[in-house]
Parts: structure tokens; C-alpha cells; sequence
């Protein structure tokens, strides 16, 4: 019996990894694809046209950020779905409207038609009955110093440049986020309770949970639309 069998995890689920930058998102991705035999779905970061020129001017570039991560994200739930999913996705649709954008408005960094105009798009394209949302949301959560340290081993500059007022910002806007958060079934799991680059043994508690979770939120009196 195989990792997904024994914790009964359905073959079609779709599962999607939240949290700030730093947490872990896509040794998670890869760790549940591994144990479940899916398939991964991965945050564009390298190919985006307008994130290095973000970091160094918010104001001059926040709305074609956003919109163009919608629009990716938008393509890539569309796709998994259609595919019949079985995938972990990293990264949430749903993080771009809830923490970004708005952070960006508050601060001044985009204007109010600006935000409008993102805002409307989102909740025609995403919050509807026609969209397909997650079977899971698994949030990963830790404290702001082991989220800056894991930040500072990875060393993508234009990160370690950023004020530490950002991330601490960033931290303290997921945790809002999260708490209102009702889109889909969440899993919250901290950092600091697993170590899947050094003990592989250590995705099986998750599985287990996972598994839990997503059986309960197929039961036909929660299951919801699809």
C-alpha cells in the first residue's frame, strides 16, 4: 500500500501550500508530490517580467504585479482542474487579493482605482461558484526570526535587500489573512514542528492530516461546490 492509500488521500485531490516567503513553500510542494505520486505546480518567479523591477520601486510597479500574477495563477488553477487534478500547488490564488494587493493600497503603493479595478477582477474571476477551489489549504506558519533566517540562506538579492519592515509587515498581514480565511478547508502547519530536508520520515504525520481533512470536507453535508 502506497503513502496515499494508506492515509487515504483521493487520487483527483488538489492541494495548495500557503504562507509568507521563507516558510517553506515548495519543500512542502515537493515533499507531498513525492509522497503522493502528484504533480507539482510551481510559482513563476523566475519568468516574471515585472518582479525585480517591483523590489526596487513598489509604487511605480504593485498593479502589474498583481494583475499579471492573477492572471498566471487564473491559467494554472483552470489548468490543473481540467487535467483532473492529483496536484500541490504552491502558492494560493487567494494570497494576491488578501495580503498583497491590499498592503500595497494601504501603503500608498497603488491607487484607489487601481485597487478597485484589481479587486473587481479578482472577485469576478476567482470568488464564484464556478471556480475551482482546493480540496486543501495547507498554511505554514512560523515565527518572523526563523522566517528572516530562512530568507537570508536563500540569498535571492533583490529579498535580502528588502527592509526588514517589509517582511515583518508581510508576517503580520499573513496571520490576518489566515484567520479570516474561508475559501476552502485549512491545514496550519508550523515550521519549526517537521524538518522535511533532513528527516524524509516526517511527511507522514502531515500526510495523515491531510488526509483527515480532506475526507472530511468530501462528506456530502460539507463538501461544497467543486
Amino acid at each position: 500500500m502506497n503513502l496515499r492509500e494508506k492515509y487515504q488521500i483521493p487520487n483527483d485531490s488538489v492541494i495548495t501550500i500557503a504562507g509568507t516567503v521563507g516558510v517553506g513553500k515548495s519543500t512542502m510542494t515537493k515533499a507531498l508530490a513525492k509522497s503522493l505520486n502528484f504533480k507539482t505546480s510551481f510559482e513563476k518567479v523566475d519568468t516574471n517580467p515585472y518582479l525585480e523591477d517591483f523590489y526596487h520601486d513598489f509604487e511605480r510597479w504593485s498593479f502589474h504585479l498583481q494583475i499579471y500574477f492573477l492572471a498566471e495563477r487564473f491559467k494554472e488553477q483552470k489548468r490543473i482542474f481540467e487535467y483532473g487534478g492529483g496536484f500541490v500547488q504552491d502558492r494560493s490564488i487567494y494570497e494576491d487579493t488578501g495580503i498583497f494587493a491590499k498592503m500595497h493600497y494601504e501603503n500608498g503603493n497603488m491607487s484607489k482605482t487601481d485597487f478597485e479595478t484589481y479587486s473587481n477582477l479578482f472577485e469576478s474571476m476567482v470568488m464564484t461558484p464556478y471556480f475551482p477551489h482546493p480540496d486543501l489549504l495547507i498554511y505554514l506558519e512560523g515565527s518572523l526570526d526563523d522566517v528572516l533566517k530562512r530568507i537570508n540562506e536563500r540569498g535571492r538579492t533583490m529579498e535580502k535587500n528588502t527592509p526588514v519592515s517589509y517582511w515583518e509587515e508581510m508576517h503580520r498581514r499573513y496571520e490576518e489573512w489566515i484567520n479570516n480565511f474561508n475559501a476552502c478547508p485549512i491545514l496550519r502547519l508550523d515550521i519549526s514542528d517537521y524538518d522535511l530536508l533532513n528527516e524524509e520520515n516526517s511527511i507522514e504525520p502531515i500526510l495523515k492530516k491531510v488526509g483527515y481533512f480532506i475526507q472530511q470536507a468530501r462528506k456530502p453535508t460539507s463538501r461544497g461546490n467543486r
